[in-house]
């Protein structure tokens, strides 16, 4: 889970992390209301949506006087913003952040991210900051650097002393940085994050070491301990049918292909798109139902694969263990019948109570193509689709 820059600034004062003073805004009038509030002589209009890559994109805009903000905010609201992590369909801002401008003298780049390869969070850093970390590490690898910590110890300050000296931030200011980094990481541990960044951090005319910008993404498991952070969620800046997957603990994610996958189980649902992928198709989401899950649920799912105008045929590949193949045909019949089944429908069914599922889809009167594996299934929907 995601949430806004503003937010997490505003979570990072919490933890004694320096930030600029700034309110969010949702009108014009709000945001001049906001920069009188700042008295700031330069104030920075930003567009707040879940996406990286917003300055050169044109959402981050230098205001100097209160009629500079209503324009700048007339402007950000409402426009569709294209960045390299948003794809070309871009998104809608709702949404700006009023802030205080910054004297800066030097930016850097800081994050804490969760390594897969030792199972740890690492700090990372680099004084190669405003820049797309990706870009430092394709160019010039040498000027990132990275403490892996121990999740017994916590973060040392020897660690955060060392990252400082190494992206070579001022000796004099070395202090305030480790206890910039000190209050980040207790954020990150306490709210369960995966990722945090600072992209940039500054150090300012007035030897202040700031965060300038704060993206946080959550690890969506242990969300159930942290109704605070539940409650920041933006339903605009998420797919809908995956708003709609959530609500009936379904694991979906929408791509961009146009044949819908039901399968349960994570790692099955992987081997299905790569199986369609290898047969030419295009998977048009992830979606698994679960070990559990029941005849509704089912029905639900299928709602969720039929609500998106790409899908052209639908695969469903269930292996019965937990899972009873009779419940899969009973949650399939349902949501066919009720919404009127106009796309091809291929159906694999193995395991608990597998004769009595294929019993029920063939009285259903449905026209459903029947699967003997995950490769027949799959190249038959992609012929149907084709």
């Amino acid at each position: 889970m995601n949430i806004h820059e503003y937010q997490g600034k505003e979570l990072l004062r919490q933890y004694g992390v320096a930030v600029p003073k700034g309110s969010v805004a949702f009108s014009p009038e709000e945001a001049v209301k906001a920069a009188k509030e700042l008295g700031s002589d330069v104030v920075v209009v930003k567009a707040q949506i879940h996406a990286g890559g917003r300055g050169k994109a044109g959402g981050v805009k230098i205001a100097r006087n209160l009629e500079e903000v209503r324009s700048y905010s007339k402007e950000l609201l409402g426009k569709i913003l294209v960045t390299h992590q948003t794809g070309p369909e871009g998104k809608e801002v709702k949404r700006i952040y009023i802030e205080e401008g910054s004297n800066i003298k030097k930016e850097y780049y800081l994050s804490f991210v969760v390594d897969r390869q030792t199972s740890r969070v690492t700090l990372m850093g680099s004084e190669e900051g405003g820049m797309d970390i990706e870009a430092v590490a394709a160019e010039t690898p040498e000027k990132i650097f990275t403490e892996v910590i121990d999740p017994v110890v916590g973060l040392a300050a020897f660690q955060a002393r060392r990252l400082a000296f190494n992206i070579n931030i001022p000796t004099h200011l070395v202090n305030k940085a480790v206890k910039l980094m000190l209050g980040l990481y207790k954020a990150v541990i306490d709210k369960d994050a995966s990722i945090v960044e600072i992209n940039p951090l500054a150090v300012t005319e007035e030897d202040e070491v700031i965060a300038l910008d704060a993206k946080f993404n959550f690890d969506a498991n242990a969300l159930y301990r942290h109704k605070d952070i539940v409650e920041l969620r933006d339903y605009d800046e998420e797919d809908e049918k995956e708003i709609a997957a959530s609500q009936y603990d379904l694991s979906y994610i929408a791509l961009d292909g146009n044949i819908g996958c039901m399968v349960n189980g994570a790692g099955l649902a992987m081997a299905t798109m790569d199986t369609i992928s290898y047969y030419g198709g295009s998977p048009a989401n992830f979606l698994d139902v679960g070990g559990s899950a029941s005849a509704e649920k089912v029905k639900e799912a299928f709602k969720i694969i039929l609500s998106d105008h790409n899908v052209k045929g639908i695969f469903v590949n269930i292996f019965g263990g937990i899972m009873k193949c009779d419940i899969i045909a009973e949650g399939v019949v349902k949501a066919a019948s009720e919404l009127g089944l106009q796309v091809p429908l291929v159906v694999r069914l193995e395991g608990t109570n597998v004769e009595k599922g294929k019993e029920i889809l063939n009285e259903s009167g449905l026209n459903i193509t029947a699967a003997t594996s995950l490769g027949d299934g799959a190249e038959k929907i992609v012929k149907l689709v084709g």
